[in-house]
């Protein structure tokens, strides 16, 4: 219910109450009893105090809440690595010379990762080494 709505239901309810016992305290007026005046105040005082109390209590509607936005989102950045640069092989020879059968059976005994083809090992570095003889 609105809140204006369920004000004005409660203070009809609150005269209704209260308003029947005017009539009768004034028509006693004459014998300048006022009891029943006094019943009728304090019976429109806690009317209006239980009133008051439940109109209060009711929870505000008006209260912020704050509402997490949508994530923006955005395209990853593309990384850039390094390209590797290759330099010609300069080949330092120890006595056999490159390509020859007897440099391919030195190597191929010395290195079990060689590659007659392309004449590279792999060293425990993971990379990839010219066989010099030597």
């Amino acid at each position: 219910m609105n809140k204006f709505l369920k004000a004005a239901v409660l203070s009809i309810a609150a005269a209704a109450v209260v308003l029947p016992t005017f009539g009768s305290a004034q028509a006693r007026d004459r014998h300048r009893d006022n009891s029943d005046a006094w019943a009728a105040g304090a019976v429109g005082l806690v009317t209006g105090a239980l009133i008051g109390g439940a109109i209060a209590s009711q929870p505000r509607h008006s209260e912020r809440v704050y509402i997490d936005p949508e994530p923006e989102y955005y395209e990853p950045r593309p990384v850039y690595r390094p390209r590797p640069v290759y330099r010609p092989v300069v080949v330092e020879s120890y006595g056999l010379e490159p390509w020859t059968p007897a440099w391919y059976r030195y190597c191929s005994q010395r290195y079990r990762s060689f590659d007659p083809d392309s004449g590279t090992f792999v060293g425990y570095d993971g990379r990839s080494h010219f066989c010099t003889a030597g």
